[in-house]
């Protein structure tokens, strides 16, 4: 089980991540892409991700806006470092 991390270390952590934000207790961004098949191919790339990491976060898509939420349901669901190092390999995605 991971441990959830302080205040101030989700404050760290967020800031070397570009548009992620806290909200309650999860890591949260919205990504919005030119259309739908673009968000779908994110989806696509994210759930292979997410997959290998066995870390899996709550997701929405309505036409071209994706969200996605991080948190760790065995930590109390809370945010730990598993929510943070996801969050990191979803950024590189986007490249």
């Amino acid at each position: 089980m991971s441990d959830p991390l302080s205040d101030d270390e989700i404050k760290d952590a967020l800031a070397g991540l570009e548009g992620w934000e806290r909200k309650d207790n999860a890591l949260v961004k919205n990504f919005e892409f030119k259309n739908f098949s673009q968000a779908i191919a994110f989806i696509v790339r994210i759930g292979f991700v997410c997959e290998k990491a066995d870390h899996h976060p709550e997701l929405t898509n309505v036409y071209n806006r994706v969200t996605l939420a991080f948190t760790t349901h065995d930590a109390g669901s809370r945010i730990t470092e598993r929510d943070v190092d996801v969050a990191r390999k979803v950024e590189k995605l986007k490249r």
